[in-house]
């Protein structure tokens, strides 16, 4: 009799945890099915396209030609324009689901696996990335949201880097487009920054261990915590969210759209592998913005006008890994000092790759 009052009284916890499998199996198959449109479908069509005709499309700083155009309100919108239609869809998933993770996923779950500053949980963040392949840009909202639920700083860095940098899909592109030796030094400086760069930020990012009160409480308990419903709240995180990182986001495209050629100048056939075009393009490849696999047009059409293996092996990991827009997209939920330290890496990274580079390829 006392276990069947018992089962009775625990009717209403089974619900929420019910509930709570109901709310994750939503945001799995809205992640599944926006990334399957999105994503995907079109680069398994690219695939075979990039195998063909060992192309992917034109450069989006300098089109056909060898430099870009001077800089000039002209400039800066032309790009803004060809880089927000080729971006604005996965931008908008990215949002979506940076909102939905704070709202239907219990944030014990993600503390249990990514709240840690272990190696472990670097990893699986890193994992999680590789089904989304996004942008730098459009990863950001969703490395918002993976913060607001006190997600480490090395789990929702490896995230973050991962979506870009050791993305399937432009490896595959790379390997036929550029080439398979070009793809493995891409992919070995790619698990370094990914893996290594993100577990060290750890020592950078505050607190060390997972709040009790976040691990220890059920999910069902976080469920119940709040009457309004799920929607509301999804429609409040979602606004929250495009208010701290769309501003800064059209701004700073609009102004390395404009600088296009300043970062990207013209070169002579005696500079095009040196040691400081390697450096010169480190840096300008962690400030600008581009698309996903944007980077592998880019590096073909200034090969095709001279550029050596080296500076375009530090193209290959600087221009997809980082941005000046998304580290302003990020910058409220990152200390400074983490993302000053992700940028520096970044770009000592992308001279490493260079020397390698020039040296191997």
């Amino acid at each position: 009799m006392v276990q069947k009052i018992e089962s009775v009284k625990n009717k209403p916890g089974r619900t929420l945890s019910t509930n709570v499998v109901l709310s994750v199996t939503v945001f799995l198959i809205i992640a599944a099915v926006g990334l399957a449109y999105i994503k995907w479908f079109p680069y398994w069509d690219k695939a075979f396209v990039a195998a063909t005709e060992h192309s992917i499309g034109a450069s989006i700083v300098s089109g056909s030609n060898p430099t870009a155009p001077e800089p000039s309100w002209s400039a800066a919108w032309e790009y803004a324009v060809t880089y927000y239609r080729s971006v604005w869809k996965a931008a908008v998933l990215g949002i979506v689901l940076g909102a939905l993770v704070q709202v239907l996923i219990p944030a014990n779950w993600l503390l249990r696996v990514l709240g840690k500053t272990t190696f472990g949980s670097t990893l699986m963040g890193g994992l999680f990335s590789l089904p989304g392949m996004m942008c730098t840009c459009c990863a950001a909202p969703l490395a918002v949201g993976l913060r607001k639920k006190q997600v480490s700083v090395g789990a929702a860095l490896a995230f973050w880097l991962g979506n870009p940098t050791i993305n399937p899909a432009t490896l595959v592109f790379m390997g036929f487009v550029l080439s398979w030796e070009f793809t493995l030094l891409r992919l070995v400086f790619g698990l370094i920054l990914v893996f290594g760069v993100s577990y060290f930020a750890n020592r950078f990012g505050g607190r060390t261990s997972v709040p009790e009160e976040l691990e220890d409480a059920p999910a069902e308990e976080q469920t119940a915590q709040t009457t309004e419903s799920i929607w509301l709240r999804w429609l409040k995180s979602a606004w929250t969210l495009t208010l701290h990182v769309v501003p800064a986001y059209v701004i700073a495209v609009l102004v390395l759209g404009a600088a296009r050629a300043w970062l990207f100048p013209a070169f002579s056939e005696a500079q095009a592998n040196s040691l400081w075009l390697i450096v010169l393009l480190s840096i300008a490849g962690m400030l600008f913005v581009i698309p996903t696999a944007g980077e592998i047009p880019i590096i073909q059409t200034l090969m095709s006008f001279g550029l050596g293996a080296g500076p375009a092996a530090a193209l290959s990991l600087t221009l997809p890994a980082v941005s000046l827009p998304s580290l302003l997209m990020i910058s409220k939920s990152f200390p400074k000092r983490v993302l000053i330290f992700v940028a520096a890496a970044v770009v000592v990274l992308g001279i490493l790759s260079g020397i390698v580079g020039a040296w191997v390829l």
